[in-house]
């Protein structure tokens, strides 16, 4: 892991952390060839007093599943809604260090740019890691878009305050969109062609749904 913080207490720190590290955030494409990817997905247990992550490495592009790793971590920080990577990345790093094979590329269950400080999870998990990410979520957090064509492939930019954040992407014809942004050493349309890639058959993409399966097993 290349980079580290210690943890935030209150919300304040967590601001400060957001602010210190987002300008560390590269919105370039920086892959070369992509031969894993990897989902990951964090459930909670004992009403929210530990999380576990799981995560799972897909060989690309026949997204065949290669390795999946779980941790667990006392979770030290509310649920606030723009904070949620200071609940859920320090375990998803613990199963991250169990790899043999780290992936390429990390599609993460969540925001990356599309978030009030433009750095949500992916954004941080990205700039911890060094690992190129892209935040994909099933609901919009922030930001405006036009209406998206009902074709698979179809999508729209999200605006926030006069800025492109990410994307309504259609991965399925005629089911709903989700929201896809940049994490970290990738760029929007990249972004999003490696996830219409991944999602193949339906709405979420093969990592967020072999890592869910995972945390649900």
């Amino acid at each position: 892991m290349q980079q580290q913080h210690p943890w935030p207490q209150t919300i304040e720190e967590a601001i400060a952390i957001q602010e210190q590290l987002r300008s560390l955030v590269i919105a370039e494409n920086q892959l070369s060839t992509v031969r894993y990817v990897a989902g990951v997905d964090v459930g909670y247990h004992s009403s929210d007093a530990v999380s576990q992550a799981a995560v799972t490495v897909l060989s690309f592009p026949d997204l065949q599943l290669q390795q999946q790793a779980t941790a667990c971590s006392v979770t030290a920080f509310p649920y606030v809604p723009g904070f949620l990577s200071f609940r859920e990345v320090p375990a998803v790093l613990q199963a991250l260090e169990k790899l043999d094979q780290m992936p390429d590329l990390i599609l993460c269950d969540g925001q990356g740019l599309a978030h009030p400080r433009r750095f949500g999870l992916a954004c941080h998990l990205g700039v911890l890691t060094s690992i190129a990410t892209i935040g994909v979520a099933k609901t919009r957090f922030i930001g405006e878009h036009s209406d998206v064509g009902l074709e698979r492939g179809s999508w729209q930019p999200l605006q926030d305050c006069g800025q492109t954040v990410g994307a309504a992407l259609r991965t399925q014809t005629g089911v709903k969109p989700i929201y896809v942004s940049i994490g970290h050493k990738v760029n929007l349309v990249s972004a999003i062609d490696y996830v219409l890639r991944c999602a193949l058959k339906y709405r979420l993409p093969e990592t967020t749904r072999s890592a869910d399966q995972l945390t649900s097993g």
